[in-house]
C-alpha cells in the first residue's frame, strides 16, 4: 500500500497539469517477491554485501561536513579522495529497495539507523552532503563564482554528481518505505538548493551545469510530484543541461565522445518533467536518445561505452579491443529510463532490451561466490573482470550495484487497468489487488514458465504474456487444455474468468541468434533466446582480480592476449549459425566448430551470466580462409607493437577522458577538451599537469592530431623542451634519466599560440 500511496501522490502532480496517467503501471518491488533462480541468489548475497558494509564508515563524510564528531573513519579509495560520501546516497536506495523488496529485518534496522544519522547531519541548517570542505562550494556558487569541467567544479570532483545521490537515497526510502523523516529531508535539501542557485542567471546555471550533476533534474521533478509545488518543477527546468537536449529535440545524435554516464541520467530527467508536465517534444527526445544509444551504440550484452564514453557508431574495433568495455553504470540507467519509456509507450520492443540487458549484463556483474561488483566488462576476447571488495572498493559501479539486486523484481508484472501483464519469465510471486500470481519455472534452461493464480473469488480479467523477439511458435494453455487467445502489440492475450487454483501454462520455443556489432562488422555473438553464450578461455594472470583501493583498482589491467592467439570462425555469414552445436545433456552449453586455431576447436559457449572469475570470449570474429591468411601476419604485427607498447607503459593518461584525468589529478590554466571520431583530446593556451606514477620510467611518448603547433613538456617544473608531433601525430621523448615515483607532467604552449590536441600520453620502461 505503500507505493500506491505514493503513485497517487504522483498523480495528483499530473492530474494538476492536465495529463493522463502512464498507459502501464508497473508493479513495485514490495508487491513481488522472487523464487528460486539466480535472480534470487544474488539478490541473498546481495544482502550480506550490504550488511558487510560498515554503515559509520559511510556516514563518516556527513558528519564531518555537519561539524559533527564521526564514529569511524571514511572508507578509502574514492570515498576519501573527493567523492567522499556518494557511496552513502547509493547505499540508503539499495537499503530502501532491497527492504522493499524482502522484508528483511536486519536491513530494515540498518536503514532506519542510517537515516536517523542524517538527520542529525542535517538539523543544522537543512544541507546534507559528503562533499568535502562543501560549503566553501556552496557559497562560491551561490555568488557565481563558477569554475566548470566536465569531471568537476569549483576545483572539486563532481561535488553536484556526489550530492545527487543522496537525493536519490532520500526520495527512495520515502517512496519504497514511507519513511516520513527521508520526505521531509528531502524537501528540505531540495528547499536549501533553491537557495544555492536562487540568485544564479540562466546562462549561469547552464554553465555550472557542464560539470557531471547526475539525475538533480529528476530529482527536484519528483519533489514537485509529491509536494504539488510548481517551485520544484522550476527548479527542474533549472537544472536540466541545454547543451545536451537542444540537439536531442533536433533528433541529432552528436554523442560520439561524450561521457556516457553523465548523459543518460539527465535524458532520465527530461523525461520524468515530460510526464509531469506534459511536453510531448522533451518525451520525443528522451526516446529518440534511446534508440541511438540501444541501436547504434550497444553491444549485444545491452551495455554501451569505452573507457565510459560513447564510441563512434561506424567503428566498434576499439570497444571490442579495450579492457574498458561497457560500464555497469551506464546501463543501471538505461534501464531506469526503458522503464519510464515503457510506462508511457506500452512498446513491447522497450522490454526485449531490458531483458537482454538485465541478463546479460546487470546478472553477470555481481560474483555469485564471493561477492563484488564489476565496473567495466571488457568485449575484448580473452580478458578478464575485476571483482570489488566490500572494504577497499568505493566506484560508482558499486553504488548502482549494490541497487540492481533489489530491482530485479520491478518489471517482472505490470498492468493496464485491471488487465495483469506478464514481461519477464523469472520466478516470483506477486501480490495484487486480492491476487496472488505465482511464477514457476527453470527458465531460460526450461523452455517455458507456469503462471499460477490464487484468488479467494473469480476475477474476471486478461493475461497478457509478452512475446519475445527471441521466441517462435509461443503456446499457452489453460489447466492442460488449449484456449482462445489473442494476439495484439507484441502480447499473446488470454481473457477468462480466473479461479483459484488456475495454472496458465506458456511454452517459450527459443532459437539461436547471431548478432554483429552495430557498425555491422563481420564479429558476431551468439544468443540463445535472450541469452548471450561466450566461452571461458582461462583463468591465468587475472592480475588484481579482487580490486584494492587504488585509484585504478577497477581496470583489468592484467596481460591482454593478442587477437591472433584468439580463436575467429572462418566461413560465411550464410552459414555462421551451422558452426553452433547443442552439447547433450548441458542445458544451453554450445560447441563451437570450424575456428581458426585447432586448439579452440570445439570450444564451449554458455551462458555469460554464468561465468566468473575467468578469461571470456563473447564476440568472434569472422573470416573466409583467404582473408584469415591475409590478415593473420598483419593482426600479429600490429597486436605485437600493441601487447609490447602495454607491456612498458608503467603510467598512461587519456587526455580529455573525465575518469583517466581525474585518476592523474588534473589541472590546467586555459585548456579545454574534445573529441575527434571517437578520440579524445585536451589542448591549451597556458598550461595542464597530471600527477603520473612510474618505476624506472625512461621514455615518454605522447600522441594526438597532426598538428603544427609546438608546445613544451615539463617534469616538476624542469622543462624537457619544446617539441611537435610528426606527420602520424606521435612524439617520443627521452629522459634524462631514469625517473621514479609520483610527479607532475606538464603540457605548456608557446607564445600565444595554443598547443597541439594532446590525446595520450604514456610512460614507459
Amino acid at each position: 500500500m505503500k507505493r500506491i500511496f505514493f503513485l497517487s501522490l504522483a498523480f495528483v502532480a499530473l492530474a494538476a497539469t492536465g495529463q493522463q496517467k502512464p498507459r502501464i503501471e508497473t508493479f513495485p518491488v514490495n508487491n513481488v517477491r522472487l523464487g528460486e533462480s539466480q535472480f534470487l541468489r544474488n539478490q541473498q548475497m546481495d544482502i550480506h554485501y550490504l550488511l558487510g558494509l560498515d554503515a559509520d564508515r559511510l556516514l563518516a563524510p556527513y558528519l564531518k561536513e555537519a561539524g559533527l564528531q564521526p564514529k569511524a573513519q571514511n572508507y578509502t579509495n574514492w570515498e576519501n579522495t573527493g567523492l567522499d560520501g556518494h557511496i552513502g546516497g547509493h547505499y540508503l536506495s539499495a537499503l530502501s529497495y532491497m527492504y522493499a523488496a524482502t522484508g528483511n529485518d536486519e536491513i530494515g534496522r540498518r536503514l532506519d539507523y542510517f537515516l536517523s544519522e542524517l538527520r542529525r547531519c542535517q538539523d543544522k541548517d537543512g544541507y546534507l552532503s559528503g562533499v568535502p570542505n562543501g560549503r566553501k562550494i556552496w557559497d562560491e556558487l551561490s555568488r557565481g563564482d563558477i569554475r566548470a569541467a566536465s569531471f568537476g567544479l569549483n576545483d572539486r570532483w563532481v561535488p553536484l554528481y556526489n550530492i545527487h545521490k543522496i537525493y536519490a537515497g532520500l526520495r527512495d526510502a520515502w517512496l519504497m518505505c514511507d519513511r516520513k523523516d527521508a520526505r521531509d529531508m528531502l524537501i528540505r535539501l531540495a528547499d536549501w538548493m533553491g537557495g544555492v542557485v536562487g540568485q544564479l542567471t540562466e546562462d549561469q546555471m547552464q554553465q555550472m551545469l557542464r560539470s557531471e550533476h547526475g539525475g538533480l533534474n529528476e530529482t527536484f521533478a519528483d519533489v514537485y510530484a509529491i509536494t504539488g509545488n510548481k517551485k520544484y518543477l522550476e527548479l527542474a527546468h533549472r537544472f536540466s543541461d541545454q547543451q545536451m537536449l537542444q540537439p536531442l529535440l533536433r533528433h541529432e545524435d552528436n554523442l560520439t565522445g561524450k561521457h556516457a554516464n553523465t548523459q543518460i541520467p539527465k535524458v532520465i530527467g527530461y523525461k520524468r518533467i515530460a510526464d509531469l508536465e506534459g511536453l510531448p517534444q522533451w518525451d520525443d527526445a528522451a526516446r529518440f536518445f534511446w534508440d541511438v544509444v540501444i541501436q547504434q551504440r550497444s553491444v549485444s550484452i545491452g551495455g554501451n561505452s569505452i573507457r565510459e564514453h560513447f564510441n563512434p557508431t561506424n567503428d566498434f574495433s576499439g570497444l571490442l579491443a579495450s579492457e574498458q568495455g561497457p560500464e555497469s553504470c551506464n546501463t543501471y540507467n538505461m534501464l531506469r529510463l526503458t522503464k519510464m519509456l515503457y510506462q508511457t509507450s506500452a512498446d513491447k520492443g522497450l522490454m526485449d532490451y531490458y531483458e537482454r540487458a538485465l541478463y546479460n549484463h546487470i546478472l553477470s556483474i555481481l560474483n555469485p561466490v564471493q561477492g563484488g561488483f564489476v565496473y567495466f566488462t571488457p568485449m575484448r576476447s580473452g580478458h578478464y573482470r575485476v571483482y570489488s571488495q566490500p572494504q577497499t572498493s568505493m566506484w560508482c559501479c558499486v553504488g548502482t550495484g549494490l541497487e540492481n539486486p533489489a530491482r530485479y523484481g520491478e518489471m517482472i508484472y505490470a498492468h493496464e487497468g485491471n488487465d495483469l501483464i506478464v514481461n519477464l519469465f523469472i520466478p516470483s510471486t506477486l501480490t495484487w489487488d486480492g491476487l496472488t500470481v505465482k511464477q514457476e519455472n527453470r527458465f531460460p534452461s526450461q523452455e517455458s514458465t507456469d503462471i499460477i493464480i490464487q484468488t479467494k473469488k473469480p476475477r474476471q480479467m486478461s493475461i497478457k504474456v509478452r512475446q519475445p523477439w527471441w521466441c517462435n511458435g509461443m503456446k499457452v494453455v489453460v489447466n492442460g487444455s488449449a484456449i482462445d487467445t489473442k494476439a495484439e502489440g507484441g502480447y499473446l492475450i488470454v481473457t477468462r474468468r480466473w479461479q483459484d487454483g488456475d495454472k496458465l501454462h506458456v511454452d517459450l520455443p527459443m532459437h539461436l541468434t547471431a548478432m554483429t556489432t552495430p557498425d555491422g562488422k563481420p564479429q558476431y555473438s551468439f544468443l540463445y533466446g535472450p541469452v548471450v553464450l561466450a566461452a571461458k578461455t582461462g583463468t591465468d594472470r587475472q592480475d588484481g582480480l579482487f580490486a584494492d583501493d587504488s585509484r585504478g583498482g577497477h581496470i583489468a589491467n592484467g596481460p591482454k592476449i593478442p587477437a591472433t592467439q584468439m580463436p575467429a570462425i572462418i566461413g560465411s555469414a550464410d552459414d555462421i549459425l551451422t558452426h553452433l552445436k547443442p552439447v547433450a545433456g548441458k542445458p544451453m552449453t554450445f560447441a563451437l566448430s570450424g575456428v581458426t586455431l585447432p586448439a579452440y576447436e570445439g570450444m564451449q559457449l554458455v551462458p555469460f551470466y554464468q561465468l566468473y572469475e575467468c578469461r571470456y570470449q563473447i564476440y568472434f570474429p569472422l573470416f573466409t580462409q583467404a582473408e584469415w591468411s591475409a590478415r593473420q601476419e598483419q593482426m600479429a604485427a600490429e597486436e605485437k607493437a600493441r601487447i609490447e607498447l602495454e607491456a612498458r607503459t608503467v603510467d598512461k593518461v587519456f587526455c580529455g577522458e573525465q575518469q583517466s584525468e581525474s585518476d592523474h589529478f588534473f589541472t590546467s590554466q586555459q585548456s579545454w577538451n574534445g573529441s575527434d571520431e571517437g578520440t579524445h583530446w585536451r589542448r591549451t593556451r597556458a598550461n595542464f599537469a597530471y600527477q603520473v606514477k612510474a618505476t624506472e620510467a625512461r621514455t615518454l611518448i605522447l600522441k594526438g592530431f597532426a598538428d603544427r603547433e609546438r608546445f613544451n613538456v615539463s617534469i616538476d617544473g624542469t622543462s624537457l623542451g619544446t617539441f611537435n608531433f610528426d606527420r602520424s601525430g606521435q612524439l617520443q621523448i627521452e629522459l634524462p634519466q631514469a625517473k621514479s615515483g609520483t610527479f607532475s607532467l606538464q603540457i605548456g604552449a608557446e607564445g600565444n599560440a595554443s598547443t597541439p590536441r594532446i590525446s595520450e600520453i604514456r610512460l614507459c620502461r
